[in-house]
């Protein structure tokens, strides 16, 4: 097996992973698992918006100033 065969086998497993990757990525069973996943970054807006406003009255874990420090 000289370097030319084994460049032409590694193209070919090459080619087939990469289609059995565009075949999972793209295969109308995973469709709705896809799309749930891309949302998810928008399914938590409302309750973001409430920690952020039962935060806002809490003190804050490391203070920012000089003044706010007590050594």
């Amino acid at each position: 097996m000289d370097l030319t065969t084994l460049q032409a086998l590694s193209t070919v497993l090459v080619m087939i992973a990469f289609a059995g990757v565009c075949w999972w990525a793209f295969s109308p069973s995973r469709k709705k698992k896809f799309n749930d996943a891309a949302n998810l970054p928008f399914a938590d807006d409302d309750a973001d918006a409430a920690t952020k406003a039962s935060n806002a009255n809490k003190q804050p874990l490391h203070p920012n100033s000089d003044e706010e420090r007590q050594d």
